[in-house]
């Protein structure tokens, strides 16, 4: 946002970052999973992002980096099943993760040669 101010953006550390990516993540695909009823990543893939958040939370409970600290807050890694899976901004990037993945399936479905021969 150049040329306005902003107001209460936080500056956040690289252990923080992380936290805030690893906590999208579950919060994504645990809707994909709990509400949409699908996954595109495996059930192991989605563990160790659930443990490696677990270890960089560590015992700060009140670990606060303005990103749904307080559905976090007791994080164990067990489930995502209590996540706020049908907040608007999470199904919204549900929805469009999903999309994007759906559209790269049915592209590599496609023998190259006819897809190449499309554009040609």
């Amino acid at each position: 946002m150049r040329g306005k101010k902003q107001k209460d953006v936080k500056v956040l550390s690289k252990r923080q970052e992380l936290i805030r990516r690893r906590r999208a993540q579950m919060l994504i695909h645990s809707c994909l999973y709990y509400e949409l009823n699908t996954n595109i990543v495996s059930d192991d893939t989605w563990q160790k992002w659930a443990d490696e958040l677990e270890q960089l939370q560590g015992k700060e409970k009140d670990l606060a980096i303005g990103f749904y600290d307080s559905e976090f807050r007791d994080w164990t890694g067990a489930t995502g099943n209590h996540l706020p899976h049908r907040d608007p901004w999470i199904k919204s990037k549900a929805l469009q993760i999903l999309k994007i993945h759906e559209k790269q399936c049915l592209l590599s479905t496609i023998p190259q040669q006819t897809f190449l021969h499309n554009f040609v």
